[in-house]
Order: structure tokens, then sequence, then C-alpha cells
């Protein structure tokens, strides 16, 4: 929700600015997510009220926390429109430099539980939210974060919408194969997607630098833009398959052994895993291209009908055949959505003024006036016949033509 409002509109319409503009912009969207993680937080610290024990406790260090969280992640999304990602990694880092010891500390002094656990990770990201000013030079204004939701509100509620249906999916297809299947199977399912891990790393952290990248190709040459949401989505699909398939060959030669007695059980949906992240790789070089051209009419649909489509497919699946069948009818349903977003991209490509074959084509620049269809001669009164034999053919053909083209 935070980065849909907040961060989302900016890398669309703020990546590669000059420094001025994207100062003033990242002050409203910095707010923007400042304000959005005291809502949550404190939606978060209400809900706690009404749970108990280990639950409760959680929610409260969440609910602290949230604030300094949305901040920090606004950061590294300001980073990346502006092109320095060496300071988002910085920023990322710092986060991580204080984590790691404040962990060890908690279960060094016999403090570990999951309310200082959650409260150390949270109040190490607010650290790190609060260096961000000192490498932006730039002091988040939540006041101007509802001029911010009114400028960007073609595009926010959009993005916002977007996302939710993204995580959604996911928590609802988690739910209904525990349902259908116990929690063993959700187990299996989580654990195929733990070995894809490493390689969702790389895809989650190149998701942060796509949309920017596609904003600048387009304002620099717009004719490539398509061209580089292929190259994009077809490298990544080849990695991920790359990935699948050395997981294949290494887990029954002792790479499973590592991981224990779930290796095998899971070990057939490696395959169906693979396929469905290869579709999703593809789906993330039709969202870069839809989201720099800002074509959010067009990207909504295509996410909400990916999200239905793809509960729908995995609980049939599962009941069909178990955990391979969930994961097979999630593989088919992200390849069908695939299609649909690439579908969405082409026809925004076509309909966006930004490409300059569609200016030419919607303004009516290229066109060129046919001489060749003459306005039928008006009837001469008979008081200008005279005037009218006195004139040549030619003149009156070029008369006719000047006329034509004033038209």
């Amino acid at each position: 929700a935070s980065r849909g409002i907040s961060t989302d509109p900016l890398v669309v319409r703020y990546s590669a600015t000059d420094l001025p503009t994207w100062r003033r912009a990242v002050a409203s969207s910095s707010g923007t997510a400042a304000v959005m993680g005291i809502i949550a937080g404190s939606c978060v610290l209400v809900a706690a009220m009404f749970l108990t024990g280990t639950t409760r406790l959680a929610f409260i260090a969440l609910g602290l926390t949230l604030p300094g969280l949305m901040l920090q992640d606004s950061w590294r999304y300001a980073f990346f429109a502006l092109g320095r990602g060496g300071h988002a990694f910085l920023n990322d880092t710092i986060w991580t430099a204080l984590l790691i010891p404040g962990l060890v500390a908690l279960h060094k002094t016999g403090h570990a539980n999951v309310f200082t656990f959650v409260l150390t990770w949270g109040a190490a990201a607010c650290v790190a939210a609060a260096i961000g000013p000192l490498q932006t030079r730039v002091i988040p204004s939540m006041s101007m974060a509802a001029s911010w939701v009114s400028r960007n509100r073609d595009l926010g509620p959009r993005y916002l919408a977007e996302n939710t249906a993204n995580s959604a999916s996911s928590q609802l297809r988690a739910y209904g194969v525990g349902i259908i299947l116990g929690l063993a199977a959700v187990g299996y399912v989580q654990f195929s997607s733990t070995l894809m891990g490493p390689f969702l790393v790389v895809l989650t952290g190149i998701s942060l630098v796509t949309v920017p990248e596609a904003a600048r190709v387009l304002r620099r040459s717009p004719q490539h833009l398509r061209l580089y949401c292929l190259v994009l989505g077809f490298s990544l699909a080849i990695a991920a398959m790359g990935w699948g398939a050395a997981l294949l060959v290494a887990l029954p030669r002792g790479l499973g052994n590592l991981a224990g007695a779930i290796w095998r059980p899971t070990y057939p949906l490696v395959l169906p895993v693979t396929i469905g992240v290869a579709g999703a790789c593809l789906i993330t070089g039709a969202s870069a291209g839809l989201r720099a051209l800002g074509a959010s009419r067009r990207s909504l649909p295509a996410q909400i009908f990916m999200s239905v489509t793809y509960v729908i497919a995995s609980m049939l699946g599962a009941v069909y055949d178990g955990a391979v069948g969930a994961v097979i009818g999630t593989a088919a349903a992200v390849w069908v959505a695939a299609g649909v977003w690439w579908w969405q991209l082409n026809t925004a490509v076509r309909e966006s003024p930004a490409i300059p074959d569609n200016r030419r084509r919607w303004t009516g620049r290229h066109r060129r006036p046919d001489l060749s269809r003459r306005p039928r001669p008006e009837r001469v009164r008979r008081g200008d016949e005279q005037h009218d034999r006195g004139t040549t053919a030619d003149d009156r053909a070029s008369g006719v033509q000047r006329r034509h083209l004033s038209s």
C-alpha cells in the first residue's frame, strides 16, 4: 500500500529528472510513506489490543516501528529513481549492520523472544531511515502527503490495488492449500519456493531497477521500450530456467541432504515451480514497460486477472493432484497471465503519445493533402459567366487547389 501510493508514482514520473525536481518530489513521496506507516502502525496497535500471547507482542513491536520501516523503504526507491543505486545499497547495509549484532546480543543475553526480535529488526530500519535525509539532503514533508496523493490520483490508487491484489493472491493460495491438503503440503510448496530463493533475491533486486531504467529508455529512445522489456523478460526467464535445472541436478547428488528429509517430497515440485518463476520473469518485463508508460489503466486489469487466475488454478490443481497439482496450476496461471500482460503492453505502446510514431498518427502530421480529389465546381451565376470565361483552366485549377489546402 505504501509503495503504491508514495514511491511507485515517484519512480514512474520522476526517474532521470533534474536534481531540484527530484528533491521536491522525494520530500512529498517520503512524507507520504511516513504517513502511511503511521496509519498502518496505528491499525496494527489497535489490532494488538484484541490479541493475546506471542502474537500480541509481535503486533505491538511491528506497530511501533512501521513508520520507520515505510520511510526507509521509500529512500530505496528514491535513490533508484535518481540512478544512485549505491546510496540505496549503503542505506540497506546500515540497516543490516545494525540488525545482525542486535540479534546476536539478544541471543547472548537471553532476551530473545518474538517481541525483542521484531523490535530490533524495526528499530534498525528506523535508524537507517533517519540517515536517509543526510544522504538525500531532503526532509520528508508529511504536510505534503495529501497534495502528493491528489497529484498522482490517476496512478496511486491503481498501483495500491495492484500491489494489494498481488499480495492477497499469494496469501489466499497458502490458506487454500492448507485447508484442502493440510499444513504439510503448505510446507512443501513454501520450501520449493525457498529452493528458488537465491534467484528470487536477484529478481527482487533487479525489479527495483527495471522501472526507473524503462522510464529512462522511454525518455531517451521511446521506440526501443518494447525491445528493452523483451530483453529484460527473456533474460530473467532464461536465468530462472538455468537455476531450476541446477537444482534438479544437484538435489539428488547431495545438496538435498543439507536440507534434511523434506527435500524428497519437495523434489517433484521443483520443475513446475521453475516454469512458473520463468513466466513471472516475463511478466516483470511487461510490468516495467507499463509502469514506465504510466499505463495504470492497462496494468491494473492484468494484475487482477493474474491474481484471480492464480488462486483458482492453484486450488483446482490442489484438489486434482495435491501439492504437485497446486504448483502446476500456479505455473499455468502465471503463463496465461504473462500473455495478458504482454497484450496490455503492446496496446499501451500503440496508444501512448510518448512514442514518436503514435504522435504522428494521432496528430495527423504525416498525412499530406490529397489533391486528386477536388470539390465539385460551384454553379456560376449568370452575371458571373463573363468573368469565368475570362480565366484559364489552369487558373481555375490553381484556385481549387488553394481553397482545398486552406480548408
